[in-house]
């Protein structure tokens, strides 16, 4: 992580933070998220936006780098219907879910507003260049700074490249924790406005992976549908019955956020 990076106790939303597991958590809706992303890109200056999900807030329980690299973080966005759920439980409720994906859209919708570029790093072989030539055919006049795969042993020349790219913003799709770690490792060094992780995501903007319909996405259910299209993901999902019995743990008072 990078050294640089300090626990911000403010937070970026104008709603105050909801605190899970002793993990803050912005309280914004899409539109205010939209804001203060139009904020980071202004101000040059790089910021990490984390998108956590329950299965995020389960293995920050265990993992010290991944914990405070989220307390560290410019931004925290609810991604996950489990997270708005354990948010109500502890008495300090969300306001909606901001997923990264959707984020990622209304990113890229400011972006060929703005005439920022945008670099897209990971995934398996040429799922990112996919991504990219959808991503720019449905926002015109966006910018791709350039794409890398996620395979490749040896960082600093991929950050190297992203740095003279002249890109203002980072998507990284390695999953969780990777993601996170190596955007916080490499932040100063990368020469970008925002970097943010989005797990899985270029597979769907690649069309690889179809998105679950929209009914799922508002009940709460796109983890069902990631699931039934990819079995392998169920690492991940066998982290939320974790996660619920951590949240109601500390509700009962039988444990306490670190």
């Amino acid at each position: 992580m990078a050294a640089e990076m300090t626990d911000n106790a403010t937070g970026a939303g104008p709603y105050g933070r909801a605190t899970i597991l002793g993990i803050r958590i912005d309280r914004l809706d899409m539109a205010s998220a939209v804001g203060v992303v139009r904020r980071f890109l202004n101000s040059g200056k790089p910021h990490m936006v984390v998108t956590a999900d329950s299965a995020g807030l389960a293995l920050a329980q265990s993992d010290v780098e991944l914990r405070q690299i989220m307390l560290s973080a410019d931004l925290v966005t609810p991604d996950s219907s489990g997270l708005l759920l354990g948010a109500r439980l502890m008495g300090t409720p969300l306001i909606e879910r901001v997923s990264g994906i959707d984020l990622a859209q209304e990113i890229c919708k400011i972006c060929a507003e703005t005439g920022d570029s945008i670099y897209l790093l990971g995934a398996a072989p040429g799922i990112a260049e996919s991504a990219a030539q959808n991503l720019a055919a449905k926002y015109p006049n966006l910018k791709i700074a350039g794409t890398h795969d996620g395979y490749f042993s040896d960082d600093a020349p991929v950050v190297e490249e992203i740095k003279k790219s002249g890109a203002s913003v980072l998507f990284v799709a390695m999953g969780i924790p990777k993601q996170e770690k190596w955007i916080a490792a490499h932040l100063q060094a990368l020469g970008v406005s925002l970097a943010i992780g989005l797990g899985g995501s270029f597979d769907v903007f690649s069309g690889q992976v179809k998105r679950a319909p929209a009914w799922m996405r508002n009940h709460g259910f796109e983890w069902l549908h990631r699931l039934i299209s990819n079995p392998r993901k169920i690492s991940k999902v066998a982290h939320l019955p974790r996660f619920a019995i951590m949240v109601l743990a500390e509700r009962l008072g039988l444990r306490s956020g670190k």
